[in-house]
């Protein structure tokens, strides 16, 4: 027997769980055992700390975030996020690009081998990329979302 639908509940809003904290972020990329991984990463945080001018700040218990920025959808849903970040994933090394990629089609030509999400950019390696091409990319991203979430 089928039970009736509750219609006067609202759904619940869920909570982001990927939020800010103070955990240490040199002690978790010191963790990393891939040596090659453990290096592109602190090259990654060194070049997104010169583009956003913000020390790194873990966000969950995974995720190295550089700035952030208020964002309110449509729908009323609103938080805040990193404006630009990676995670040591064991497949790859994932780089969080907020603006996603289909505005850089002509740098992502460019830039050599990898694998995107929705903002989302594997890279097996930092070897695999030109390095001028992946720091433009992150630099506009950067700007993009700073220019559409202004303080």
């Amino acid at each position: 027997m089928r039970r009736p639908i509750e219609t006067s509940r609202q759904p619940a809003m869920t909570e982001l769980k990927t939020t800010i904290n103070q955990n240490d972020v040199a002690a978790f990329i010191a963790g990393i055992e891939d040596a090659e991984k453990r290096r592109d990463c602190e090259e990654v945080m060194r070049l997104m700390q010169d583009i956003t001018g913000a020390p790194p700040a873990m966000w969950g218990s995974s995720m190295v975030g550089f700035d952030s920025y208020h964002y309110v959808y449509d729908s009323g849903r609103e938080g805040d996020w990193f404006q630009c970040g990676l995670a040591p994933r064991k497949q790859a090394l994932t780089l969080y690009i907020m603006a996603g990629f289909s505005r850089y089609e002509q740098l992502m030509q460019k830039l050599g081998k990898y694998k995107t999400g929705k903002s989302c950019l594997y890279i097996k390696s930092l070897d695999d990329v030109d390095r001028e091409v992946l720091a433009q990319l992150i630099r506009e991203s950067v700007a993009y979302i700073r220019d559409k979430y202004p303080d």
